[in-house]
């Protein structure tokens, strides 16, 4: 109806629009005389700006249309017929006079009715305005609130070891994996005091007792998920402050991954081991880590495959060992013992290559830091420091510190670490030698030095040998 309106206003007022060379305007008597009364009536109903009906009447009128008089009983059909009008609008394409047109409009002059038409026109675009502002305004708000919205969702161990994840909700029912404390898993139902969940590869039934749902998962959720960003870039810039112009306080290299401590208008603030800084939101991706249930074939086929792994250094050592001590024993005819340092730190504890592993490290106490290297003589970063160590005794690591955080096997924390295992931070890495302290190639000022193991947060502590 409303484009009918459009249609029947235009139509008149092409009529009433003078041509005067490239420019044109509109006779205001013509169009008081011109607009039929079911256009005004469609116009005033629906809303349409005059300024739309002027355009289209304006448009018929360059293309030539301004020669119909819609006087023409003709022309007045043809209109009725293209535009299929019910017979209730009656004569709708024939001319009004100003004063039938002021009696459908109550007595309202044209002019009046145009102007306000055009008013009405301006409040309902304002007010078109005002709500898309109001609807961008939510959709922002809903994406900055939608990560937290999504932690309702969750299911959240709260046990002092695991909890079992059976087929049915039920404890005769077979155990299909295990929910860690801490841990998180989707919800999915709730069925007598039980919560079917789906964790990594595991899908099955903890008790609701043991773990939190709906909003209370969601502050805890922000405790136990730790938020990470990775590196997009080859080298990325740790500032001290968040600017492009602050002082550099580190280099990281791509892929590796940064925990979170805060993020602010374009800037992430990060833990490195030069200490707290900013990089820029542009060269990282973040997201929300939480650790899910292990399913009982993962559990099986992650032991199985530690203790090959384990076995695998082992024979590697040896070999190394063995090889390294008949080359000095072949040039210089003694012991390798005998070709000890005067002074060397006395490692014990945990098993006789992971002694070793972390005795060796020791002697490069004092050499260098540089950032990418691995020379453990000339200057190594800190993951080309571990990944050179464990070289020497044939076991070949990634030169990276995240990756290495995924190597071996997880020994659940420090309070449970041998010597030779590598002990894992925010961007950094080291080897633990025992008595609470990791030897590690810490930063340019400091070089390869000897630190408590817990001077700052570790993410993980991982078993090679």
């Amino acid at each position: 109806m409303k484009n009918k309106g459009v249609k029947i206003a235009a139509c008149a007022l092409a009529s009433a629009i003078v041509i005067t060379g490239t420019h044109s305007y509109t006779d205001a008597a013509a169009v008081s005389a011109a607009l039929p009364v079911a256009g005004l009536a469609l116009i005033l109903n629906e809303g349409i700006s005059i300024d739309t009906v002027q355009e289209v009447a304006a448009e018929k009128s360059v293309s030539g249309n301004s020669s119909e008089s819609l006087s023409d009983k003709d022309t007045t059909e043809k209109l009725k017929g293209e535009l299929k009008l019910p017979d209730s609008l009656g004569e709708a394409g024939s001319l009004t006079t100003t004063k039938e047109i002021e009696d459908v409009t109550g007595g309202a002059s044209v002019s009046s009715v145009f102007d306000r038409i055009a008013s009405e026109n301006q409040e309902t675009e304002t007010e078109n305005e005002t709500e898309e502002a109001e609807e961008i305004e939510t959709e922002e708000l809903t994406e900055e609130e939608s990560e937290e919205e999504s932690f309702k969702s969750l299911v959240i161990a709260q046990v002092n070891d695991y909890v079992n994840v059976r087929s049915i909700p039920s404890e005769e029912g077979e155990i299909v994996g295990k929910l860690y404390d801490k841990s998180v898993g989707t919800f999915l139902s709730e069925k007598n005091g039980w919560y079917e969940i789906n964790s990594g590869n595991c899908t099955g039934y903890v008790k609701a007792e043991y773990c939190v749902t709906g909003d209370a998962a969601v502050e805890l959720a922000k405790q136990v998920g730790t938020r990470i960003a990775k590196v997009t870039t080859t080298t990325l810039k740790v500032r001290q402050e968040p600017g492009m112009e602050a002082p550099v306080l580190g280099l990281i290299p791509i892929d590796d991954e940064l925990v979170v401590l805060e993020e602010v208008d374009g800037w992430v603030k990060v833990n490195i081991e030069e200490g707290d800084g900013y990089v820029s939101s542009e060269f990282v991706t973040l997201r929300t880590d939480f650790v899910q249930a292990e399913s009982k074939a993962e559990e099986e086929a992650r032991l199985k495959a530690e203790e090959e792994a384990r076995k695998a250094a082992r024979k590697a050592a040896s070999e190394a060992a063995r090889k390294k001590d008949a080359e000095k024993a072949a040039k210089e005819g003694k012991k390798l013992e005998q070709e000890e340092a005067a002074d060397p730190i006395v490692v014990s504890g945990g098993s006789a290559a992971g002694t070793s592993v972390a005795q060796y490290a020791t002697q490069f106490v004092g050499n260098p830091y540089v950032y990418g290297g691995s020379s453990l003589t000339n200057g190594t970063d800190c993951s080309g420091f571990v990944m050179s160590v464990y070289a020497n005794y044939g076991v070949s690591l990634p030169h990276s510190s995240s990756a290495l955080r995924s190597q071996g096997s997880n020994v659940g924390g420090l309070a449970n670490a041998q010597p030779g295992d590598i002990v894992c931070y925010s961007g950094h890495v080291g080897i633990y030698i025992g008595g609470g302290q990791i030897v590690h190639a810490s930063t340019a000022k400091t070089g390869i030095i000897i630190s408590n193991a817990n001077y700052r947060n570790v993410l993980a502590v991982r078993r090679i040998f």
